[in-house]
């Protein structure tokens, strides 16, 4: 009976061991598997740039939105003057340079008007000195009197001076128009200083409304109607749980087998029984522990050797029955079918020479 009994057991223990052996050889020796993951995504923390008070809340929390949706609105009547100011400021400098192209086009007009001044004082210098000299050939010949030899004669200098004054006044248009073009370059100056600042007045008006960058759910708000904020403070997060992605640990005997597009299989605990598939997207370029704030130094007296784990990003399907529905810090096993061989990892070595080498990093 006891060996009938063995022999009816040993049967399928065999049958058992068999099969174990076989799906141990054929698959689970490939398989990489961890505990120590995570969902993860791309957090984005929503600040002012600008300081104010809060005038509304456009969302709440849990909320989801679209990338450019309004989220918190400040109060911008300040902003709004400071706008009407620097535009005010930018249209003086506009009237500025007005008038001083009008300016422009009345010298112009002075310097025509000086010009021909000239050309009649020199027409007056020529007739007045002419008469001088026939009334000096007519007063040796004593045909004319010495007064009205005197008279020309003063008249020959007075158009001489007014010739001067004429040339002068011309001189004196022309550098009048050279001041001119020079406080017309810098009422441009003016004018574009100006329109920079209305244009930042403006930036600082929009930045009173503050919008999604990207698409996400809110969480962590803690925006209030009527609450202060300066630039920078955190008023909100947004969780672009779409795009979620995991964060496999990996201990650094494992990675030799994992390759960039192997296929991961996912058992999420806030899911069980659900199994998601995906793909190793990236490994990181330094264990977890070079990232800490008090990295190891391993060149002590005392030196314990400790299995490191190095990062392992894995890429999730962005259509399926989770999409959406994963939320940063759930924790997941993963397993990695290192049969497929992905694509070979490429790093950068150095050969004695100093010049920088592709070497594929092979198992």
């Amino acid at each position: 009976m006891n060996r009938k009994i063995a022999l009816t057991l040993a049967v399928p223990l065999l049958l058992a061991g068999t099969y174990g052996g076989w799906h141990w050889w054929s698959v689970s020796r490939f398989q990489q598997t961890t505990d120590n993951a995570y969902i993860e995504a791309d957090i984005t923390m929503i600040s002012p740039r600008v300081e104010g008070h809060v005038a509304a809340v456009e969302v709440v929390e849990n909320q989801m939105v679209q990338a450019g949706e309004v989220l918190v609105r400040l109060d911008d009547r300040d902003l709004r003057a400071k706008v009407d100011q620097a535009r005010a400021r930018r249209d003086s400098a506009a009237a500025s340079i007005a008038n001083i192209d009008s300016r422009l086009t009345l010298e112009a007009a002075l310097i025509r008007q000086a010009e021909a001044n000239v050309a009649a004082a020199q027409a007056e210098q020529r007739r007045a000195g002419a008469d001088a000299q026939r009334y000096t050939a007519l007063a040796k010949s004593e045909f004319a009197s010495q007064q009205k030899l005197s008279t020309t004669q003063a008249d020959a200098q007075k158009a001489g001076a007014a010739l001067a004054k004429a040339l002068a006044a011309v001189t004196a248009e022309r550098d009048q128009l050279s001041v001119l073009s020079t406080e017309r370059t810098k009422a441009l100056a003016a004018l574009e200083e100006a329109g920079a600042a209305l244009e930042l007045a403006q930036n600082d008006l929009d930045k009173s409304v503050i919008r999604a960058p990207i698409a996400g759910v809110v969480g962590s708000s803690g925006a209030r109607v009527g609450q202060f904020v300066k630039a920078g403070s955190q008023l909100m997060s947004l969780v672009p749980v779409q795009d979620a992605y995991v964060t496999a640990n990996f201990k650094e005997t494992q990675i030799g087998h994992l390759r960039v597009g192997q296929p991961v299989e996912l058992s999420i605990d806030a899911y069980p029984g659900q199994v998601v598939t995906g793909r190793i997207d990236s490994l990181s370029p330094a264990s977890g522990a070079q990232f800490s704030l008090l990295p190891p130094e391993n060149a002590t007296g005392n030196f314990t050797k400790i299995v490191q784990r190095v990062p392992v990003r894995i890429a999730l399907p962005k259509e399926g029955p989770l999409a959406g529905r994963l939320r940063p810090g759930l924790s997941v096993e993963v397993s990695v079918d290192t049969r497929n061989g992905g694509r070979d990892l490429i790093g950068i070595a150095k050969a004695d020479t100093g010049i920088p080498q592709q070497v594929a990093v092979r198992p």
